[in-house]
């Protein structure tokens, strides 16, 4: 399955729901990407894609500074899951692909 590309995400957070653009790509066979949320990029770490289940880890300082781990369900152009930051509640996940 094909998960590159960039994705409009939707994040359903404690401090109300943010949106965020993903940009996955291949660099020398590796899953890399980036993340665009409240006018902050950040780098993709550790992201795996195993069968239809996505993973990746990052850290924000907008709105809050937090260390992030992501694990989501990829179905064709849509994604939906968790978002956890530390001891907080996970967020829910969901997205679509760009044309």
């Amino acid at each position: 399955m094909s998960v590159e590309g960039l994705w409009d995400l939707s994040l359903s957070t404690p401090i109300g729901t943010l949106s965020a653009v993903l940009e996955l790509r291949r660099e020398h066979g590796v899953l890399t990407g980036t993340a665009r949320c409240a006018g902050e990029e950040v780098a993709l770490r550790d992201v795996a894609l195993d069968g239809d289940r996505l993973t990746w880890t990052q850290s924000i300082s907008r709105p809050l500074r937090l260390n992030l781990a992501f694990a989501v369900t990829v179905h064709g152009d849509t994604l939906s899951g968790t978002s956890k930051a530390g001891r907080l509640p996970a967020s829910k996940v969901t997205g679509t692909r760009r044309p």
